[in-house]
């Protein structure tokens, strides 16, 4: 059992180290929005728990156990991220405040039936992995929508941006997750683009552009 803090801080440090060694303190503390110093006492307590290795004034990383706890923590998030969006629902934009309250919740029956329940599936509304009870999740290649060939196509598949504005203006464009999406034109002076949609053509920013992913075919 891990007290609220100490999952927000878990995942928190999963996010950071992707690619990283060691995570700085003052890395979580931007992250966490608090001061280095209660960092410093989180990650002694993490340590304490065999769930982060903290080395002082350099930093931490999650152990074996921490990852998995982290893996853990976000797979019941995008599990109940799915179920309000396709079974009460939510739209994409306004599940992720309440699956941060629900992500906490210390039932691993819960989690697995749930995951049962809404026949196993591997993406959240904005197209991130579930990881399954190991901690496993299903990889593959995807690429920023800007870096396509002209003329190439593929399937939108994730967004960067899940700010609720973001998602509202996709909505507004009809631009969703699954779509195919074909990249026609670039603009030279303002990186803007002209894509096709499901046979839809359209114009987007390149804010908008360098915000989606796609898996090409």
């Amino acid at each position: 059992m891990h007290s609220i803090s100490e999952e927000n801080y878990i995942k928190a440090i999963y996010h950071l180290q992707e690619g990283q060694a060691l995570v700085s303190t003052n890395d979580i503390a931007g992250r966490m929005k608090t001061k280095a110093s209660s960092v410093t006492d989180m990650l002694k307590k993490l340590a304490d728990k065999k769930l982060a290795e903290y080395i002082p004034y350099k930093g931490a990383r999650l152990t074996e156990n921490g990852v998995l706890c982290a893996n853990q923590i976000i797979r019941k998030h995008r599990l109940w991220e799915v179920f309000l969006v396709e079974k009460l629902d939510f739209s994409w934009d306004e599940v992720h405040d309440v699956a941060e309250q629900l992500e906490h919740i210390q039932s691993p029956k819960l989690t697995n039936e749930l995951d049962k329940f809404l026949n196993y599936p591997k993406h959240d509304p904005h197209g991130d992995p579930i990881p399954d009870s190991k901690g496993n999740y299903e990889k593959y290649t995807q690429v920023a929508l800007g870096d396509l060939e002209i003329g190439q196509q593929g399937v939108l598949t994730g967004v960067v941006n899940t700010s609720r504005d973001f998602l509202r203006y996709l909505d507004k464009h009809e631009i969703k997750l699954g779509a195919q999406i074909q990249l026609l034109e670039i603009e030279e002076f303002d990186g803007s683009c002209r894509v096709k949609s499901d046979g839809r053509e359209l114009y987007i920013s390149k804010q908008t552009v360098e915000s989606l992913f796609v898996k090409i075919k």
